[in-house]
């Protein structure tokens, strides 16, 4: 039987937060008249902690509850593509267990969905407060950068907590690639959406599993999955160090030949081959982000293995 809504909700090591999820969801959900008609579906992306324990407790005394566990870590966005898999509502909603994606947004954003002819609806934090300065300021710079760079709108501050109809989530789920950047995903697939601002939350429990080195890692492969653009400036770059070096052997025989060389010149050839050197690997190491992402590809191993289901 086709559930109204399913929560698709990917856990790593959250066993301090999924009850308190839970309970505010099922308030939410009661006050939609939809609580029987919704199904939770928790995706362990190989915890290290209770994690797995709290969903099969749950798991046996909901029948609303599903879950996915993993053999090992693959990754939010193996956890996020599995639960679209296993999901079989009519709408699906993605969220974090931690709350800091408010339940309380889920009417708003149904009504989107079917009153207002919308296929999906998605959020965005308006603010980022009680974040650290240095990880906001990054945050913003990528945004920035991947809104020049790719093909598609990332809206800044966008959010994987969004509301979506069968129909946006097939479109998403056809997209199989190894290499996902979700938030790049979304806006590929096109559909007509509509954004929910909201002032950033704390977490309700728990520490985020996001540091500063893996959102950095995050951002290339958003950047590296959708624009060419990085391997057109590596071409640019090549060919000004081209004319900077052209220059610069003009202006070294211009000196030659009308003040002398006084056995100097190892200074300027030194800060030559440096900077060429330098264009060269940089050059060399965005022909290589790309190699790496179609090595990944073509290797077609699965995006997760599951170690159990229910």
């Amino acid at each position: 039987m086709m559930s109204d809504i399913s929560l698709v909700v990917p856990c790593f090591n959250e066993e301090e937060a999924i009850p308190h999820f839970y309970e505010e969801a099922n308030r939410v959900l009661k006050e939609m008249n939809i609580f029987d008609n919704a199904e939770f579906v928790f995706v362990d992306d190989g915890s290290s902690d209770g994690t797995l324990r709290i969903l099969q407790e749950l798991f046996h005394k909901d029948k609303r509850i599903h879950y996915v566990s993993f053999s090992r870590n693959f990754g939010k966005e193996a956890a996020l593509y599995a639960g679209l898999l296993k999901s079989k509502g009519q709408y699906t909603a993605i969220m974090d267990a931690d709350l800091q994606d408010p339940p309380s947004l889920l009417p708003q954003m149904l009504s989107a969905i079917q009153n207002e002819g919308y296929d999906c609806a998605a959020t965005r934090r308006a603010t980022r407060k009680n974040e650290p300065p240095v990880r906001s300021f990054f945050a913003r710079k990528f945004y920035k950068i991947m809104g020049k760079l790719s093909n598609v709108p990332v809206v800044d501050g966008a959010r994987d907590f969004r509301l979506m109809t069968e129909k946006y989530k097939n479109a998403v789920l056809s997209l199989c690639e190894r290499n996902r950047f979700t938030k790049g995903i979304f806006p590929w697939v096109g559909f007509n959406t509509k954004w929910f601002s909201y002032d950033n939350i704390g977490r309700v429990a728990g520490k985020t599993k996001w540091s500063f080195w893996k959102l950095f890692l995050y951002s290339i492969d958003g950047i590296i999955g959708f624009s060419t653009k990085p391997l057109a400036f590596s071409a640019i770059a090549g060919i000004l160090g081209i004319i900077l070096s052209f220059i610069m052997i003009v202006f070294i025989i211009i000196r030659r030949l009308v003040f002398g060389d006084p056995v100097q010149g190892w200074a300027s050839l030194v800060c030559i081959i440096l900077f060429v050197s330098g264009v060269q690997l940089f050059t060399t190491g965005i022909a290589g982000l790309y190699i790496s992402k179609i090595y990944t590809e073509v290797k077609q191993r699965p995006l997760f293995i599951i170690k159990e289901e229910k």
